[in-house]
């Protein structure tokens, strides 16, 4: 009986093991996934970045703590940004996934260059929160910004 516990114990602590690394490469994914979100923002522009990444049932909260909700809003809220000169960059500092791999939560901090035309720049920073959730496809989109 106390062989039988003890391969219990073995393979409680195996399985935990294997979950932590499964866990380690699934914040891998969502680094990986931030990045290639942030690449998209420069390479293409910003409206189709937040589009492409979003789920179809995500909101972002913008300035005065207004909601905008679902894909083809948010789309339309970055477009007029597309015309601007407008970097914008960002680096998770902290990413953590649910046990059961499907959620997961990013924070960190962002910077917005908006050049003003006239040489000038305004920069803005601050801190992001994105939850993102995995997609039946196994690619991520966020589904809060």
């Amino acid at each position: 009986m106390k062989s039988i516990s003890l391969l219990w114990v073995i393979a409680l602590l195996f399985s935990a093991c294997g979950h932590k690394s499964g866990s380690e490469e699934l914040k891998k994914e969502i680094l990986l996934t931030e990045k290639s979100f942030e690449k998209m923002t420069a390479e293409k522009s910003i409206s189709q970045a937040f589009y492409f990444y979003a789920d179809s049932n995500a909101v972002i909260k913008r300035e005065n703590d207004t909601l905008i909700i679902g894909k083809e809003n948010i789309r339309s809220y970055y477009e007029g940004m597309d015309k601007k000169d407008v970097i914008v960059s960002w680096t998770p500092d902290f990413i953590e996934v649910s046990s059961s791999g499907d959620l997961a939560y990013t924070y960190g901090k962002y910077t917005w260059k908006i050049n003003n035309g006239n040489g000038d720049t305004t920069v803005f920073k601050g801190v992001f929160h994105t939850i993102w959730k995995k997609q039946g496809d196994g690619s991520w989109k966020y589904v809060w910004d």
